[in-house]
C-alpha cells in the first residue's frame, strides 16, 4: 500500500496541491482522473518522487519515503515500474534491448538470465517475434505495450502509470487497460493510473480520487461514481456524450 497525508506541493509560488490524503490499495487499479492542469501529474510525479515535496507525507508500506535521504530511496525506486505517456522508448534501442534496459542498469543477472526475462516480459504482453525491431517499426499500441514489458522487468512491487492510452484509439486502449489491470492482479502490485479517461475509469476503476484545482474532492470506485454527489465530479465525468448517454438511459 501507498499513502499520502496531507501533501501540499508549490511551484515559484503557486500551489498546486492542497493538503491531499489517500491511500493506493495492494493488487488494485487505483485511478487519479481530473481535468488536465488540476494537478493529478503533480501528485503522480510526488509519491513517485520527482518532485520534493513542501509538506506532508509519502509511505511506502511502514517506510516513510518523504523522509528518507535519496541514498535510502533506493532501495524502494528498485521496486518501481514506470509506464510514461508517450511509452518513452529509446528510439535507438531495438524492442529487445529498451525492455533489457532497467535489468542492464540495477540487476546483477547473466546475460542468459536477462534474456530469459526480456522473453517472458514480451510474452506476457502479447509480443512474439518484434525483439529486433525498433519503435519507429511498430504501432502505437505495440510500442505501450514494449513499455509496460519494460516497465515490470525487474519484478516490481508498484506501477506508475501517466496517461498510458494517450494517443490509442479506443480499441487499443481497452487492451492497455486490461493488460495493466491483468499484471495488477496477477503479480499483487500497487498500480496508481494518472487518467482523465472515463472508459477507463469504467473499466478498470477499483480505487479512484477525483483531484480538481489541486484538492482532493471525491474517492469511491467505478460503481459509485454515478451517484456521487459532488457536483464537480459529475461535470467531469459526464462531459462526454457516451456518459451523457449511459445517465440518460437510467
Amino acid at each position: 500500500m501507498i499513502e499520502v497525508i496531507n501533501l501540499n506541493k508549490a511551484f515559484h509560488g503557486k500551489q498546486i496541491l492542497f493538503d491531499v490524503s489517500a491511500k493506493f490499495e495492494t493488487g488494485q487499479t487505483n485511478l487519479i482522473i481530473g481535468q488536465s492542469g488540476h494537478g493529478k501529474t503533480v501528485l503522480l510525479k510526488s509519491i513517485v518522487g520527482l518532485h520534493q515535496i513542501d509538506a506532508g507525507q509519502i509511505v511506502y508500506g511502514d517506510k516513510i519515503f518523504s523522509e528518507m535521504s535519496f541514498i535510502q530511496q533506493r532501495s524502494i525506486r528498485k521496486k518501481i515500474g514506470m509506464l510514461f505517456q508517450g511509452s518513452a522508448l529509446f528510439d535507438s534501442l531495438s524492442v529487445e534491448e529498451n525492455v533489457r534496459f532497467p535489468l542492464d542498469m540495477f540487476s546483477s543477472m547473466s546475460t542468459e538470465e536477462k534474456m530469459d526475462r526480456v522473453n517472458f516480459c514480451l510474452n506476457r504482453v502479447k509480443l512474439e517475434n518484434v525483439n529486433h525491431l525498433y519503435p519507429s517499426e511498430i504501432s502505437g499500441g505495440m510500442q505501450k505495450r514494449v513499455a509496460i514489458a519494460r516497465a515490470i522487468a525487474l519484478n516490481p512491487k508498484y506501477l506508475f502509470c501517466d496517461e498510458p492510452n494517450s494517443g490509442l484509439d479506443p480499441k487499443t486502449s481497452i487492451v492497455i487497460d486490461n493488460l495493466i489491470y491483468e499484471i495488477t492482479k496477477e503479480y499483487g502490485i500497487t498500480t496508481i493510473i494518472n487518467t482523465h479517461d472515463m472508459n477507463s475509469v469504467m473499466g478498470i476503476g477499483e480505487k479512484i480520487i477525483y483531484i480538481h484545482e489541486g484538492k482532493k474532492l471525491w474517492e469511491g470506485n467505478k460503481e459509485e461514481i454515478f451517484t456521487a454527489t459532488e457536483q464537480q465530479l459529475n461535470d467531469f465525468v459526464f462531459a462526454s456524450e457516451l456518459f451523457k448517454r449511459i445517465k440518460d438511459s437510467n
